[in-house]
């Protein structure tokens, strides 16, 4: 597998992290494509298939393990799995795109660890944890045990920061996107100037 870059955004439920993406994929300058992640877990609302994830049964799933098809996954939850499927990355690099993810923290260190040179690995770190658990009640998706092992997933995620290339402190949704777009152009930028 070779080509653009791959960004990566990840973060505890909550934290802010997908809203950061939909604006870097609005900034046409940054050629980014978002990575559609493959998950068992069943729609939620207004999902589409192939727009928001591509939705299996575990047991697709599971082929799809037996079959190396990912470059990474995860069993989140029981028999809630995640993954990044390798076709993905190919198909948006075969386009001359820089693949951005919003990915959970395994995900996005397993991507880090496989393409070091390639990728930036970004975290988004919440105001509290006391904070998360409003965002997400606010959100009205899930049952209070959801949104409850939720929480106590993210104290774990928060532990991860450290291990990432840049943590984007969202106190301020304003200026954590403009410190996101400022990290991300600066990035790809470099890369290109190592290219010619």
């Amino acid at each position: 597998m070779k080509g653009g870059k791959l960004i990566i955004f990840s973060a505890p439920s909550g934290s802010g992290k997908t809203t950061i993406v939909k604006h870097l994929l609005a900034q046409p300058e940054l050629n980014l494509a978002f990575s559609v992640s493959a998950t068992s877990r069943p729609r939620r609302g207004k999902e589409k298939n192939g727009e928001h994830y591509y939705f299996m049964s575990v047991s697709e799933f599971k082929n799809h393990i037996k079959a190396d098809d990912f470059l990474e996954w995860e069993e989140v939850y029981r028999d809630n799995f995640y993954g990044t499927l390798k076709s993905e990355v190919e198909r948006l690099w075969a386009e001359g795109k820089n693949v951005i993810f919003d990915i959970d923290v395994v995900g996005g260190l397993r991507i880090k660890k496989k393409f070091p040179q390639e990728t930036l690995a970004v975290f988004v770190k919440p105001p509290s944890v006391d904070e998360l658990k409003i965002r997400l009640k606010k959100r009205s998706t899930e049952s209070d045990d959801k949104i409850n092992m939720r929480i106590a997933k993210a104290s774990v995620e928060l532990a991860t920061a450290p291990q990432f290339d840049k943590i984007i402190k969202n106190y301020d949704l304003e200026v954590a996107l403009k410190e996101a777009h400022e990290l991300v152009a600066h990035y790809i930028a470099a890369g290109q100037k190592e290219e010619e």
